[in-house]
């Protein structure tokens, strides 16, 4: 990977790391649903506006099913559903708790693509298990109904994110990212929509509009939606979907340190033991491992999949995103 794709790399991770502080801002004063249907509103345009420019397809006549399908599991579900844990949590644990999308992915992929569920795997999914139990249970939160419920719901988005990105390389193959970006942004608006008008009908006047709520709705939709799928597309092509799945272990960083520097939000011990095993999770069953530096390369990636493994099946969904929020 050379130094640009790098840095894109890390761009990338920092922008989806930032998407549960904005969230975090925004969704006490919007509420779930209208969040998140915000969002994927001007995601979509946004993307329709650039897809115009480029003279590009978008395939609607041919591919509006799959949009639907693809749209609904990797935007509309986990976007709302987070929007909704984190009404309860830290921007910093739904992060964290977010990381969890390539142990579910795993588990997709062995069911529906028949993806072998390797001895490394399972050892990987397991530590996921314990890396959860500890990041709750040794939280500062109570352990009350109110707390798991958002816990549980940030989990099921996880889940969802792992059926979009499977059900992306199965509906989605030959389509164009941009194309596909876009598709999955009209149909996650359009599933969204019949749900939020009566929300905003009915508690229009509880709906707090200020300076910085609307700021982080429109970094959240155009910067943390619109643009991240760009640079996750380009990355994809520059250095192929199995590295690209090494931003899945810099994310939670990144929402664990934007939360602490704008929202003073402070990280317990079973925070970082938690994330922790976590992310040794993640690296078992994904394959990522420090590589071998080559002589004369500066620019060698600083995560990359073991030589002697297969691509995982999480990485060959290229159409899937996962990792943001």
């Amino acid at each position: 990977m050379k130094l640009r794709d790098f840095g894109v790399l890390m761009g990338l991770a920092a922008l989806w790391g930032g998407s549960f502080l904005f969230i975090r801002i925004a969704v006490p004063a919007l509420g779930p649903v209208t969040l998140a249907t915000t969002r994927v509103t001007l995601a979509a345009l946004a993307l329709l506006v650039l897809l115009a420019a480029r003279r590009q397809n978008l395939l609607l006549r041919s591919h509006w099913r799959s949009y639907l399908v693809v749209g609904a599991f990797n935007a509309a579900i986990p976007y709302a559903l987070i929007s909704f844990a984190e009404l309860r949590l830290s921007a910093g644990l739904a992060a964290i708790l977010n990381a969890t999308t390539p142990l579910f992915t795993a588990v997709v992929a062995a069911i529906w693509l028949r993806d072998a569920l390797t001895i490394r795997k399972g050892i990987g999914l397991l530590l996921g298990v314990l890396g959860v139990g500890v990041l709750v249970g040794w939280s500062a939160l109570p352990l009350n109904a109110p707390t798991l419920i958002a816990v549980g719901a940030s989990l099921v988005a996880a889940l969802a994110y792992a059926i979009g990105s499977v059900a992306s390389r199965r509906a989605l193959v030959g389509v164009a990212p941009l194309a596909s970006a876009t598709g999955q942004q009209l149909a996650a608006t359009l599933l969204l929509l019949p749900f939020a008008i009566p929300v905003v009908a009915t508690g229009a006047s509880s709906i707090r509009l200020s300076s910085e709520v609307i700021w982080a709705t429109l970094i959240l939709a155009i910067v943390g939606t619109s643009l991240a799928y760009l640079l996750y597309f380009h990355l994809i092509t520059q250095v192929g979907p199995t590295a690209t799945v090494s931003v899945t272990l810099l994310i939670p960083v990144f929402g664990l340190l934007w939360s602490a520097i704008f929202l003073r939000e402070s990280a317990s011990l079973g925070s970082y033991v938690g994330l922790a095993v976590i992310l040794c999770s993640v690296m078992l069953i994904t394959g990522l491992r420090l590589p071998p530096r080559k002589r004369g390369d500066r620019s060698a990636s600083t995560l990359a999949p073991a030589a002697d493994e297969p691509t995982p099946a999480l990485a060959r969904g290229a159409a899937g995103v996962w990792q943001e929020s």
